[in-house]
């Protein structure tokens, strides 16, 4: 018994050594065979070649798989000593890094398994297939098939490829490996819970067990978990422990006038996002100008831009930055006349800023946008920005103005003006995307509602009605019955809308 390096059944164990030894007992039970999942040996090979397409065909296999050692070919056992296990452990270990593409994370566990000492290996499966060996095509590369370890066919390379998982980015590490008790004092998960309106969790377990459901940490089966980049950009207790993410914490920054020449106050964040969203929400708007309304016969201060839609902005932006641009982070900019909120990372192609309101939802990171929507941060799928250009129209704001530049992107608010002081293009833009809203919410565009959503009186119909012939003849609206001849009861779409009813 090599008792310092081995342990006894009736102790703790690694998870998955249980799976594995209950696939070792039930093969040797006659007619003794090897499944897909398991392949015993009596010592290692010699071939590294041959070691290497082992490990290829396990990670491809779904589940993964078990190497035993110190199992012969007629199933009879013999003990390992202590330097097999070890040099045996740290050849697979370094094929697994070294010789395959992507580099593999396999586990090894001594095991005193019917009075002979063994050495269980654990190749997980990879979520990127195929592995192949590493300088090589991906038609280098190995499955399992009828217990054996097989080359792969193109038939079925092209099979791992479409169930292959491209890795995203909220997945990656963020951290080193860390103990159980690193992990649960680096995230702080008891107000996600709170958000979410849950009991929160008890046990060190029950917690390490969710946080890993969750995405937010990755466990190792020897023990410990490495925190994702979801699990630290969401509920880190210091960013800064993160030197990937340290320079992504939302930055505030209010300026005097309408300029950058002189700023009032910089303030940047510390936690993960989810956090402290409600703390960075409250503070953006207690910031902001504010104005007196009268409401049920009492005078209430509000903030000029409504906090809704506030909230549905600054949440995009902070979901959907691209995150693998380095030195630049959200930034909320407060001035005297507009508020502007802008973040790393251009569109996705599918977008355009002129469709950006309404379109179908897609995010670059689409489990922190699951996440923020989970913790009741935004709203569902798709709907944060028409609702917050609903909520800009029903304050009666100038249009948000949506820019896209070479690294960023831009979403303005700005502060209240008549209609009389927009500029031609704002007027043109709160014509079409009155229009949009109209469209995406199922209703349509009319002299009226654009009168209505201007705050604009009936007198003034006329000056509307020009502003909507303008918007014609630029293109981005179009009348939704062109063979009407009734100029007062027209409707209107956005142009895109009638050239899509048409195809």
């Amino acid at each position: 018994m090599i008792s310092h390096f081995l342990i006894d059944w009736e102790t703790s164990v690694k998870p998955w050594l249980q799976k594995a030894i209950e696939l070792l007992t039930e093969t040797l039970k006659p007619p003794c065979s090897e499944p897909n999942e398991l392949d015993w040996k009596g010592t290692i090979s010699a071939d590294n070649r041959r070691l290497t397409d082992h490990l290829m065909a396990f990670a491809n296999h779904p589940g993964g798989g078990y190497l035993v050692f110190g199992v012969n070919r007629d199933a009879t056992f013999r003990n390992l000593s202590i330097a097999e296990i070890e040099s045996t452990a740290n050849t697979l270990a370094n094929l697994g890094r070294d010789a395959v593409e992507s580099p593999l994370q396999i586990d090894h566990q001594g095991f005193s398994f019917n009075g002979f000492d063994l050495l269980f290996v654990y190749v997980p499966e990879s979520g990127i297939k195929p592995v192949h060996r590493r300088g090589k095509s991906m038609d280098d590369t190995c499955i399992r098939s009828g217990g054996t370890t097989r080359k792969a066919s193109r038939q079925e390379i092209g099979h791992m490829m479409v169930h292959s998982r491209t890795p995203r980015w909220e997945g990656a590490h963020a951290s080193l490996l860390m103990s159980d008790e690193e992990v649960l004092k680096n995230l702080n998960i008891l107000p996600l819970f709170e958000m979410m309106q849950m009991n929160p969790l008890v046990s060190e377990e029950e917690k390490l067990r969710w946080m890993q459901d969750s995405g937010l940490i990755e466990r190792q089966p020897s023990g410990g978990a490495y925190i994702t980049n979801l699990g630290a950009i969401s509920a880190s207790s210091e960013l800064s422990a993160f030197p990937v993410l340290a320079d992504k914490s939302a930055r505030v920054i209010a300026y005097e006038g309408t300029n950058k020449i002189k700023a009032k106050s910089d303030v940047s964040g510390r936690s993960g996002y989810a956090l402290t969203f409600e703390r960075l929400l409250r503070y953006v708007i207690g910031l902001l100008p504010k104005s007196e309304v009268i409401e049920q016969a009492l005078r209430t201060t509000v903030p000029i831009y409504p906090p809704v839609a506030l909230r549905e902005i600054i949440a995009n932006a902070l979901i959907h930055q691209d995150f693998t641009i380095t030195g630049s982070r959200p930034t909320i900019s407060i001035f005297d006349d507009r508020i502007e909120i802008a973040n790393p990372g251009k569109l996705l192609p599918s977008k355009t800023v002129e469709r950006i309101i309404g379109t179908h939802p897609e995010s670059r990171n689409e489990k922190l946008a699951n996440a923020f929507r989970l913790y009741n941060i935004c709203e569902q799928r798709g709907s944060g920005l028409t609702r917050a250009g609903l909520q800009v129209e029903l304050y009666g704001l100038p249009p948000i103005k949506f820019e896209e530049e070479s690294d960023h992107f831009k979403v303005t608010l700005f502060a209240p003006k008549s209609f009389s002081k927009m500029s031609a293009s704002e007027r043109l833009d709160a014509c079409y995307q009155h229009a949009l809203l109209k469209y995406v919410s199922s209703e349509r565009m009319t002299n009226k509602s654009l009168r209505e959503r201007l705050k604009m009186p009936e007198k003034q119909r006329s000056m509307v009605s020009r502003l909507i012939q303008e918007a014609v003849d630029h293109g981005v609206i179009a009348p939704a019955n062109p063979a009407s001849t009734s100029r007062k009861f027209t409707e209107y779409l956005p142009a895109w809308a009638i050239e899509r009813n048409r195809a």
